[in-house]
């Protein structure tokens, strides 16, 4: 296999393996946030034991996805170094940004949220984990930036070669930024969301539920009821984002091979790339120009008018359609979840099942949303401005296949580890919690 093809496989594996952390860090950092006011307000230690629990997760999902990360920025060096050489003027100082300003912030205030228990006040918890959560919107306010103008560049200008930066704030506030950067935000809600809730519903059916079980579960489902349908008017907004900043992208995912009015949206099909149409389509007449410009005679170009331009369409495709499938998933068990968890009341076996079964059901929909961003960008890796092939590195195609079998090979042990080491703490069954009044700041060699 070409050796540019294997490298974007061995960066996709990377990516796509560092991405599942973030994407539960951000949002359950807020989550813990809340945890921790509601046992300052309360006094239920209920929420102070959920907190805890919850700590240890989020550190060990932290501590996977910072490891996972620092290997990926390698590859700009390895696999990638034409990239770093010509844009590196704006990756740089935004990469930068994210370890100075953020990065410090989570890693020296993490500490405090999981060892000082006994050793610090209430008041210096709820500061930690807000500097914390804080720490992980900033994060990915940065990284999102960067990757935002590789899609929408705008602020920079070529000059012998190299990206020069004209305006860092429109390389910032880029097009694209905004609905990024909100629509990441509520996809780290929503696995964050469906993580704890399928987790509480997984101890609620083995038994081994506490306290703050239930309450965690109701956390959940009540915060993922909200977000999903918020996530499809943010996800809508997107859409039309990239509908004028990246028609090529918009025509892959709707697998529109000819520019033409009133365009069906094809629910499945087997896009042809080399007949240059669908097979076997199943199509909703007028549904994609009604989507797309909210009109149902709306004219959609199509991907004859990109030839040699635009990305493969099958992988996009597809990759589009299993995140509306999960993001619909997601908006029925979670409104069914809220509709049987209303008042004090319980779920009954189907829903603990249903939310258990949904706990990674963020992830799938992270993935499949990603793979639709950065394969749609192909084959750019800065859109309208650097090709991928001219940025990859000049290795042998032998040696780029055999770390990519290790990444591989690693990546599937250590997602294996998270995954049983998250079972494992699961599986241990709740402590004996008083639900009364707690004392909030303890005494000196006293545990609270």
């Amino acid at each position: 296999m070409d050796a540019t093809v294997l490298a974007r496989i061995q960066f996709a594996t990377n990516i796509s393996f560092h991405i599942l952390f973030p994407a539960i860090t951000i949002g359950l950092a807020w989550i813990l946030l809340f945890f921790r006011l509601r046992f300052t307000f309360t006094g239920n230690r209920a929420w102070e034991y959920a907190y805890f629990f919850w700590v240890k997760v989020f550190a060990l999902t932290f501590a996977l996805g910072v490891v996972s990360g620092i290997t990926m920025s390698f590859q700009f060096g390895t696999n990638w170094p034409g990239f770093m050489e010509k844009a590196g003027n704006v990756a740089g100082p935004l990469l930068g940004y994210e370890v100075l300003s953020a990065f410090f912030l989570e890693a020296s205030f993490l500490g405090i949220m999981l060892f000082g228990k006994h050793r610090v006040s209430n008041r210096i918890h709820l500061v930690s984990t807000f500097l914390v959560a804080f720490g992980t919107t900033l994060s990915a306010f940065w990284i999102l930036a960067l990757n935002s103008w590789m899609q929408t560049p705008d602020g920079t200008h070529m000059e012998a070669g190299r990206v020069v930066v004209d305006n860092w704030w429109a390389v910032i506030f880029n097009p694209s930024f905004p609905y990024r950067f909100l629509h990441m935000l509520t996809a780290s809600f929503l696995t964050a969301a469906f993580l704890i809730a399928g987790v509480s519903a997984w101890r609620a059916r083995r038994g081994v539920d506490g306290p703050g079980t239930w309450q965690v579960m109701r956390t959940g489902v009540f915060l993922a009821a909200i977000l999903a349908p918020a996530q499809i008017f943010i996800g809508d907004l997107h859409g039309l984002n990239t509908l004028a900043h990246q028609p090529a992208k918009v025509a892959a995912m709707e697998a529109v091979w000819d520019t033409e009015r009133g365009v069906p949206f094809t629910l499945f099909a087997w896009p042809d790339e080399a007949t240059r149409s669908n097979r076997m389509a199943v199509e909703i007449p007028y549904a994609a120009s009604l989507i797309l410009k909210h009109d149902p005679q709306g004219e959609v170009r199509g991907l004859n008018e990109f030839r040699g331009q635009h990305p493969p369409v099958a992988m996009v495709f597809w990759s589009f359609r299993v995140m509306l499938a999960m993001g619909g998933l997601m908006l029925l068990v979670a409104w069914w979840g809220a509709w049987s968890l209303r008042g004090q009341r319980r779920a009954g076996p189907s829903l603990l099942l249903a939310l258990s079964a949904m706990t990674f059901a963020g992830w799938v929909a992270v993935l499949a949303g990603w793979y639709v961003t950065e394969i749609g960008r192909q084959p750019w890796i800065v859109s309208g401005l650097l090709r991928v092939e001219d940025v990859v590195a000049d290795h042998a195609s032998a040696t780029v296949a055999g770390t990519l079998l290790g990444y591989g090979l690693l990546y599937g042990f250590l997602l294996v580890s998270y995954i049983g080491a998250l079972r494992h703490m699961a599986t241990r069954p709740a402590a004996s919690l008083a639900l009364g009044p707690a004392r909030l700041v303890p005494q000196a060699g006293k545990p609270a």
